[in-house]
């Protein structure tokens, strides 16, 4: 995000796998006022808001709820979102970043995930595979994060072995 055009914009993320199904879409999408119960004054911009012009990252969209991909798929055909208890479009332009550790085609396969939404979103794969499969990056990984850590706390940067390391 930070090295695109769209750097000066938002970068929001919102974990798919960590809000319940009946939250989701409020997240999202956001709310007009009076939508529900409890409701604030005025709505609640959604994810997709608060990501205009910038960078909406979808984390674990494979464990999104299969109604809710159908309104996602709206969403980002339509290039609008539809705040909860409302019928009034609301135009968005943000870049959609999605991850999961699922396997999507599988997913379609068996049902679980829409396919017109898997080829939507499915257009750049960066297939990062597990540590276990590049053991060489565990080294520069350890460095760099007991350097941010380190710059972070104000404190020396530690020393690992290299029997820690293996």
């Amino acid at each position: 995000h930070q090295a695109s055009p769209r750097h000066d914009a938002a970068f929001v993320a919102i974990n798919c796998g960590a809000i319940s199904e009946e939250l989701i879409e409020s997240e999202l999408f956001g709310y007009s006022e009076g939508a529900f119960t409890g409701a604030k004054k005025g709505g609640h911009p959604g994810k997709f808001e608060l990501a205009d012009k910038g960078t909406l990252f979808l984390d674990e969209i494979g464990e999104m709820p299969y109604e809710m991909q159908v309104k996602l798929l709206r969403t980002i055909q339509e290039k609008a979102v539809l705040r909860v208890g409302s019928d009034t479009p609301i135009p968005i332009n943000v870049r959609i970043i999605a991850a999961t550790n699922r396997n999507l085609e599988e997913e379609v396969k068996a049902g679980r995930f829409r396919v017109d939404l898997y080829y939507r979103i499915n257009v750049i794969v960066v297939n990062i595979p597990p540590l276990r499969e590049r053991r060489e990056d565990i080294k520069p990984l350890i460095q760099h994060f007991l350097k941010t850590k380190a710059a972070k706390y104000e404190i020396p940067i530690p020393e690992i072995k290299q029997e820690i390391i293996e």
